[in-house]
């Protein structure tokens, strides 16, 4: 395994890159979280003869970068800076995997790069659109005060947070550190949100081309399995999966289900 900086303009990338011959896997990670938060998935799609890419988004973990690179400069998208890490590493096409806040990136991507992905697993997300029907749906399903609850709470499932104190235990080690390194007290500073390429909608996910899997689990307090329908009707062929005693962190919570279900979808492509 393969980890280090790629430095790409105004940010310096952290990634790790398990190298090979295999067909190129990228994991885009949650708010709530880091590449660290993949340890689960990193064996088993080594295993499975895939190259796993794994990195800290901007504002995460141990990636430096500011948001504009000069005065006056345009923001800089996720989108765009996945698009750098890919260039950096000369990589053609990929599968790519976002899970929660990582997959708004994610789809982002897919609209504006769709020729650069084999497929796309969209996972436990919301997928930042932009509906006024839509976003209206969010605040009625959680109020003012969900975000100031626990994350452990809003982001693990209640058969999770009771069977598996340890694992509970562990992701809020990763919760508390994903943070960018050297900005403070980057246990509880919010990491800055970055704007999109494109002005995400459902009238845009009818757009997507690319072989999609929709994946959250049925106790997701963001997701839950209405949510994913309503993705389900507008991405064309895509297929879906809902976890069993799974909260919004079906990757951690489930990852043998989790696992299996994006590997054998993967295969297909």
């Amino acid at each position: 395994m393969r980890e280090g900086f790629a430095e790409l303009g105004s940010v310096r990338i952290w990634y790790r890159d398990s190298g090979g011959a295999g067909v190129p896997v990228v994991f885009l990670h949650a708010a709530t979280g880091s590449s660290r938060a993949w340890e689960q998935q990193e064996g088993p799609f080594v295993a499975a003869s895939f190259r796993v890419i794994e990195y800290d988004r901007r504002g995460f973990g141990r990636t430096v970068g500011s948001q504009a690179a000069s005065p006056g400069a345009t923001a800089a998208t996720g989108a765009d800076d996945l698009q750098a890490l890919i260039e950096h590493l000369r990589i053609e096409r990929f599968h790519l995997v976002g899970t929660a806040a990582g997959a708004y990136v994610a789809i982002d991507y897919a609209l504006s790069f769709p020729e650069r992905l084999r497929s796309l697993v969209i996972a436990n997300s919301i997928g930042g659109l932009q509906d006024e029907d839509y976003l209206e749906l969010g605040r009625r399903m959680r109020p003012a005060s969900f975000a100031s609850m626990p994350p452990d709470f809003r982001e693990l499932g209640p058969s999770y947070r009771a069977s598996n104190p340890d694992g509970t235990k562990r992701w809020l080690e990763l919760e508390r550190t994903s943070r960018a390194e050297g900005s403070g007290d980057h246990a509880t500073t919010p990491a800055p949100t970055q704007p999109m390429k494109n002005r995400v909608t459902f009238a845009s996910l009818e757009t997507i081309k690319t072989p999609t899997l929709l994946l959250t689990g049925d106790a997701d307090l963001y997701a839950p399995p209405p949510i994913l329908r309503l993705f389900a009707a507008r991405i064309k062929g895509a297929e879906s999966v809902i976890v069993p005693e799974a909260g919004h962190s079906a990757y951690w919570e489930q990852p043998d289900a989790f696992n299996r279900a994006v590997l054998e979808f993967i295969r297909k492509h």
